[in-house]
């Protein structure tokens, strides 16, 4: 079986969105780190201060075919238009892993071989 990680930089607004998606996809572990990002354009507020934001980085590894799914059902949430992205959404192979909880790779096997029979 193979794993990707899937990352996932989200605004703090739509995290519990995106959690919510991921797990209800089969995500099973997923974790949050806080961000700060710096825009190529700067967004000037009152005063003349700029805020970029905060953001939620979603780290979680996923079957292959399940990583592909999540990123495709979150990337519908962070870019509800056609032009405007609201956050970044990737996946990275994974060569070697050790320690995953094997009810959630129990979980993995059993969404491959649900998904080869559609």
């Amino acid at each position: 079986m193979k794993f990707s990680v899937l990352g996932a930089i989200v605004p703090e607004d739509l995290e519990q969105e995106c959690i919510d998606t991921a797990r209800e996809l089969g995500a099973g572990g997923i974790t949050v780190l806080s961000g700060r990002g710096i825009s190529n354009t700067t967004r000037k507020t009152f005063f003349g201060l700029t805020y970029d934001g905060s953001q939620s980085v979603l780290v979680m590894v996923l079957e292959k075919g399940l990583s592909l799914e999540v990123l495709k059902a979150i990337q519908k949430i962070l870019m509800p238009g056609e032009k405007d992205s609201q956050g970044l959404v990737f996946t990275l192979p994974l060569e070697h892993l050790g320690g995953i909880d094997m009810s959630q790779y129990e979980k993995f096997e059993q969404h491959v071989k649900d998904s080869t029979w559609e």
